[in-house]
């Protein structure tokens, strides 16, 4: 148990040194807060998840207690991340709203991508401290992780799809709901894709988390990882826009699910 207390206490470290982060970008000028929101809850985002990844590959915890943290985890996301999406698949859907132009999407983008490697260094430092006897096992390997796949490419990347399209289906439907429910309602989502996915891909679906967390891992090279962990969800996303906003309203002859519901957010293990 020292063990899971001590993760827990790194994810919440990460957590504030987010929300510092949060509230200073809440000071810049212009459009620049935008930005530093966005890194600093990709960040974070990366840290919870390095950390859990770790945690969940080592002690082998029990089903129930490991999906009680994913939707714990999830929930802390949501409800501090604001506005971030800490996904390029929102920020591309962005821009094909019209809400956003290609340059911001792509900073966007690249502050995303940038806070994925630096919680590859934080997570690193941490586990240099030794705090705990998994940080300890895990600085013996040197830090190096394996093959994250339990699949072919094939089968990872329609899990990568699925799980993007289900978690995505679920973020434009959520607004039908009470406010109240909406958050436990989007966690609940990504908890149950992380359950049916976990084994085969590990249900990333977001390309800089995956960036962040399983590119550094071996067994496979960086084209077969963009393959199943980018090509998968941004597919798994568009699907699930093109189906309730095109096809599915032309089929009933309805007007479509409104055009301005938020990008999926997240993704936590």
């Amino acid at each position: 148990m020292t063990d899971l207390y001590v993760s827990m206490a790194v994810c919440g470290a990460a957590v504030l040194l987010s929300e510092a982060l949060r509230r200073t970008a809440r000071l810049l000028p212009g459009a620049y807060w935008v930005y530093l929101l966005e890194a600093a809850s990709t960040f974070q985002l990366c840290c919870c998840t390095h950390e859990l990844k770790l945690l969940g590959e080592t002690l082998k915890l029990e089903v129930s207690v490991a999906l009680t943290i994913t939707y714990t985890m999830t929930m802390i996301h949501l409800l501090t991340f604001r506005e971030a999406t800490c996904n390029p698949s929102g920020a591309l859907e962005s821009v094909c709203r019209g809400r956003s132009s290609v340059k911001a999407a792509g900073i966007l983008i690249g502050c995303q991508f940038a806070a994925g490697f630096a919680a590859q260094s934080f997570a690193a430092s941490v586990w240099s401290l030794g705090l705990s006897e998994v940080h300890i096992k895990h600085q013996r390997f040197g830090f190096r992780c394996f093959d994250p796949l339990g699949g072919t490419l094939i089968e990872a990347a329609a899990v990568e799809l699925g799980c993007a399209f289900f978690v995505q289906a679920a973020a434009m439907h959520v607004h039908k709901l009470d406010e109240k429910l909406r958050t436990h309602f989007i966690a609940a989502a990504v908890t149950v894709a992380v359950y049916a996915g976990g084994s085969v891909s590990g249900a990333v679906f977001n390309p800089v988390l995956a960036f962040s967390v399983q590119f550094p891992c071996s067994g496979h090279s960086y084209p077969e990882y963009c393959f199943v962990y980018w090509l998968g969800p941004v597919l798994g996303v568009a699907s699930c826009v093109l189906l309730f906003e095109k096809i599915a309203p032309f089929l009933s002859g309805k007007s479509s699910i409104r055009p301005d519901q938020p990008a999926v957010q997240k993704k936590s293990q």
